[in-house]
């Protein structure tokens, strides 16, 4: 989850619907994420979510108003009509199939369809409900029409469901309704553009059991997928042997080694308007032993014969079109900015990422960076001690001034 945490969306604001369902806990959590993001939070349940969870959990993870009413007392009665007024998107999360239902047919007769009707802005339902109810005609009817409308839906899931059924109908899990709603108020600055990403490390075999590789776990890269997702681009993603999550409309191609990682990112880039590679490469690879593992039978000593695998970074700068940007990565233990700005040339990069990996809190299996970034433009700028999601969001930032 740590590749989906941007810390860059203060005064923003999400407006959370929760509906009757026993799924109205994770709402709990995504509110929690939310604030994690700098989002404010408003929260709205109705009377069915009240008998599952109330009011004062939401109030003590940090939303600043709750609704559980629909005609409170006191100063708030317009609180119908304040979601609209101030809310950068609305997510119903769970979203039953009676809340579905008097929203598709405009229907106000609690607080959250109220405040639903009331809003024009971006809305997301995430519903949950027994998988009969999910195909009920009716349901079906309502999803239609609201999807009409521009209702985004995340999910259902299939799985097995509270009352023991199985089928579709269980509410989707934390990632993508999460990731859809940031989607919903992030700028769309990156919409149009089709971006490759290359991430994580390569393993390059040498026995049946046995290869070489290095520490990577991919978090660079996938914090710069989801950054240029999150603001509207099409992303594909050639990943090494780690597991991160993404959306499903993010083309994700896994690969082991450097070889396979070459032949998808060259087969991927000319289609691209972007390329971005942080993938940690490995320079060389073991000629192999053979298919069956390597014994020891008394050796003391072993010598291992390499040879050199393909620069992908210097292959996809030579094919490069005058309309295409492409960014690289240099992971560095000395030297950072002269070994970066030599790089920078060499490869036709117009922009470069140099990353210290023998310092504290940078580099490898670390959530945070310290960074060295130049243009092919001469811009040169030093970003310490970030958030790798930080130090993504940044780069689409930097790159569009290149």
């Amino acid at each position: 989850m740590k590749h989906l945490l941007f810390n860059n969306f203060t005064g923003k604001r999400v407006h959370l619907g929760v509906s009757g369902s026993v799924a109205a806990y994770k709402s709990l959590e995504l509110l929690r994420m939310f604030r994690k993001c700098g989002l404010e939070v408003s929260v709205t349940l109705t009377s069915g979510a009240q008998e599952f969870i109330k009011g004062l959990s939401f109030e003590a993870l940090g939303a600043y108003r709750v609704w559980e009413r629909m005609f409170p007392t006191g100063e708030d009665v317009f609180g119908h009509l304040e979601p609209g007024q101030a809310a950068d998107a609305m997510l119903i999360a769970p979203a039953t199939a009676s809340t579905l239902a008097r929203i598709a047919n405009g229907l106000a007769d609690d607080m959250l369809s109220c405040q639903a009707l009331a809003y024009d802005g971006p809305v997301l339902a995430a519903p949950a409900m027994n998988p009969r109810m999910w195909d009920a005609p009716a349901t079906v009817a309502n999803c239609a029409t609201l999807r009409e409308r521009g209702v985004e839906f995340i999910g259902p899931e299939s799985g097995d469901v509270a009352c023991g059924d199985h089928g579709r109908g269980r509410m989707a899990a934390i990632e993508p309704v999460f990731a859809s709603t940031l989607r919903a108020v992030a700028p769309s600055d990156l919409s149009g553009k089709k971006v490759l990403i290359t991430l994580g490390p390569t393993r390059e075999r040498w026995d049946a059991v046995r290869f070489w590789s290095n520490p990577s776990s991919g978090l660079m890269g996938a914090s710069i997928a989801m950054a240029a997702w999150l603001r509207g681009a099409d992303v594909t993603v050639v990943s090494g042997p780690v597991n991160w999550w993404f959306p499903e409309d993010m083309k994700v191609l896994r690969v082991d080694s450097a070889d396979e990682m070459f032949e998808a990112a060259v087969s991927e880039w000319p289609s691209c308007d972007i390329g971005c590679l942080t993938a940690a490469v490995a320079d060389f690879k073991p000629v192999p032993h053979g298919e069956h593992k390597f014994k020891k039978e008394g050796a003391d000593s072993l010598t291992v014969e390499f040879s050199a695998n393909a620069d992908i970074l210097k292959n996809l700068g030579r094919m490069k079109k005058d309309d295409q940007q492409l960014i690289g990565f240099a992971a560095e233990t000395r030297d950072i900015a002269q070994a970066a700005q030599k790089k920078l040339q060499a490869k036709n990069l117009d922009l470069i990422v140099a990353n210290p990996v023998n310092m504290p809190g940078a580099g490898f299996q670390s959530a945070t960076n310290s960074v060295h970034v130049l243009d092919r433009n001469g811009r040169s700028e030093q970003w310490p001690d970030l958030p790798k999601t930080e130090i993504a969001w940044r780069i689409w930032d930097l790159l569009q001034q290149v």
